[in-house]
């Protein structure tokens, strides 16, 4: 239960607005979510995967971030930036979309994960890995007024 707490403190969503958002107040509204990825099996064996509360998680359990976002103002947003930072105990799951902006070093440098390096143990420089990821991110290029939506990345419990 220890672990389910600091993963659900750690949930933190970081927006950044273009700057004509900032001088409107901000229109954007933002709310975080984490679900647990549950397969079980119906009597005529059948597998079924849905999403609940993770009361009880454990070391490989899959887990959905998910930030919803909504523009309740009556303006545009333009190059809204919203960045998710992983919490220490996941992973970003191998199957996440290749195509996700991410960071392997806290933040300071992004890129789709097959761009990107790390510096190993020995000093050596390798290619980046799921496990390396600290924060993903996701610009969205216009919001609408009124417009929602979701963003979301699987992780896996370490």
């Amino acid at each position: 239960m220890k672990l389910l707490g600091q993963i659900c403190a750690a949930l933190m969503v970081i927006a950044v607005p273009a700057a004509p958002a900032i001088a409107q107040g901000n229109p954007i509204v933002l709310s975080g979510d984490v679900m647990a990825v549950k397969t079980s099996t119906d009597a005529a064996g059948n597998e079924q995967t849905e999403l609940v509360e993770p009361n009880v998680i454990v070391p490989g359990d899959r887990l959905i971030f998910g930030t919803d976002y909504n523009n309740s103002g009556s303006k545009t947003v333009t190059d809204f930036v919203v960045t998710n930072p992983l919490p220490g105990a996941v992973a970003l799951a191998s199957d996440a979309d290749a195509e996700l902006t991410v960071s392997v070093d806290g933040g300071n440098t992004w890129g789709v994960l097959s761009s990107l390096t790390v510096t190993g143990e020995d000093g050596a420089s390798r290619a980046a890995q799921h496990g390396d990821v600290t924060h993903v991110r996701w610009t969205l290029a216009s919001v609408a007024p009124g417009e929602t939506g979701r963003l979301e990345y699987p992780a896996i419990i370490r």
